[in-house]
């Protein structure tokens, strides 16, 4: 009997959980060096290395602030355009957690073969800089390697 598949499966998992990882570290990073982040992209591409995409803003509205929805929906669009280079990736954007009465890092990876994982980190601000919950899972739909 062959182990295959399990195999494969374990490294897919093992690759989103990198990605994800690597995703929602850099956002946390952001958040402390800066005070907050835009939204972002992490690819794992073919040949194992990870790597940054970032989009540049449009122009601020009226009130000087910027379009992240549209931002997130510009970096799942390259994500999507570029996936035949990738093994994996993952968004990370800001929002609000009502729930928890804070905003969040929610983070969400694609790989190749159709699995997604998910999550979220909550965070407070506070008088030293920023406290972060444990991180918790969360669901999201594929979006990269979709038709």
């Amino acid at each position: 009997m062959s182990h295959e598949p399990q195999a494969a499966g374990n490294a897919a998992e093992q690759e989103l959980r990198d990605t994800l990882g690597t995703a929602i570290g850099t956002a946390q990073e952001h958040l402390l060096q800066n005070g907050g982040f835009l939204p972002f992209g992490i690819t794992l591409s073919n040949d194992g290395e990870l790597r940054i995409v970032l989009v540049t803003p449009n122009e601020p509205d009226e009130d000087g602030h910027l379009d992240a929805e549209q931002m997130l929906a510009d970096v799942q669009e390259l994500l999507k355009q570029g996936r035949n280079d990738y093994r994996a990736v993952a968004v990370a954007y800001d929002a609000s957690l009502p729930e928890h009465d804070c905003d969040g890092i929610t983070g969400a990876a694609e790989h190749r073969d159709g699995t997604v994982l998910a999550a979220i980190v909550p965070y407070h601000v506070t008088d030293d800089g920023f406290t972060f919950e444990p991180m918790e899972p969360d669901t999201h739909e594929p979006s990269v390697w979709v038709d």
